[in-house]
């Protein structure tokens, strides 16, 4: 399998596939049948075949992580960030048995930093100091772990907020967005590298319960995805209000979406489970694709989400080069 240095962006060669989104970026899916990070071509209309699969990781002795296998197995969420204090691009992790990590991309070969840290773990981000903050669901909280200062580095701050999903750095307003059962909220990191304090600054009650995923709309700095557990909304940051009227929302916006995302092209991304068939009641083998619409699908797998490896950087750009295959 090759190991590109970038999240490309699609340039196909040949025939393109009827609803393919040929401007967008790789797919990251965390499989929970094979217990991977799957890194995926959405322009390729077969995802059970050899070229469909551009990268996968899991933890392993070889990779700096024998002491935390027993943390893996269910991966929840894989981010791919550029961070400016370590140089080079960053898959961020995490696991419901506990594992939360930052790996270099594509390379993973190297632990930058890992714990155990509980909590059923949903969602991480990293921010512009390096410091990793986390969402656990069942542990009710989100912390903000002292990863800048080793590569096991066990302080954090901690914030409580009870079902705790998701997380976004906000780099144009320097806040981390969160989202649990009832509330979306933005906290200030303050303090130290090494001494973090969390300080809340918005909270907003979300319009129905269960909020899930957490992710920018990209093309507009003003608007977050927020998934709860019946509906897919956006939410403006310069009101603090919700919208359920964005284009596209008919089919978007539905019951049990687990992440939700979109292309630079405009195509949403989205995973929501099987209502049976697929290995837990949480997951699915297919990701579905919105305006234009088509799905991708991968025999036995066991997705919880899919996405896309837009590789951020703390003070919102995109890396300034292209990266493009053919």
């Amino acid at each position: 399998m090759e190991q590109w240095d970038t999240p490309r962006k699609l340039r196909t060669n040949g025939t393109i596939p009827e609803g393919a989104d040929t401007t967008g970026y790789w797919i990251a899916a965390t499989d929970q049948a094979s217990h991977q990070i799957l890194v995926m071509n959405p322009a390729e209309p077969d995802w059970n075949s050899e070229h469909a699969v551009v990268w996968s990781w899991r933890p392993e002795e070889s990779n700096g992580f024998a002491d935390l296998l027993s943390a893996w197995g269910l991966p929840t969420d894989a981010k791919l960030r550029y961070n400016t204090v370590w140089g080079g691009q960053w898959m961020v992790i995490t696991d419901s048995l506990g594992l939360a990590a930052i790996i270099p991309y594509p390379a993973g070969d190297i632990k930058k930093w890992g714990l155990s840290v509980g909590g059923n773990p949903h969602s991480a981000e990293l921010l512009p100091n390096g410091n990793l903050a986390v969402a656990a669901s069942t542990g009710g909280w989100v912390r903000v772990y002292t990863s800048s200062q080793s590569s096991a580095s066990a302080t954090y701050a901690e914030y409580k907020l009870p079902g705790a999903h998701g997380l976004v750095w906000d780099p144009q307003r320097q806040v981390l967005w969160a989202v649990g059962n009832d509330h979306l909220i933005a906290l200030e990191i303050n303090g130290t590298d090494a001494d973090p304090i969390i300080r809340e600054t918005v909270n907003v009650a979300l319009p129905t319960r269960h909020g899930h995923d957490l992710q920018p709309v990209e093309g507009d700095s003003d608007r977050l995805w927020v998934s709860t557990g019946s509906r897919v909304y956006q939410f403006v940051k310069s009101s603090n209000t919700f919208d359920s009227d964005y284009p596209g929302q008919e089919a978007i916006s539905r019951v049990g979406v687990k992440s939700v995302g979109n292309q630079p092209s405009g195509q949403v991304v989205q995973t929501v489970p099987k209502t049976s068939g697929s290995l837990y009641e949480w997951t699915t083998d297919i990701v579905d694709l919105f305006m234009p619409d088509g799905k991708r699908i991968r025999t036995d797998a066991a997705f919880y989400k899919a996405r896309i490896l837009i590789p951020i950087i703390g003070n919102g750009k995109e890396p300034t080069h292209e990266h493009e295959f053919g």
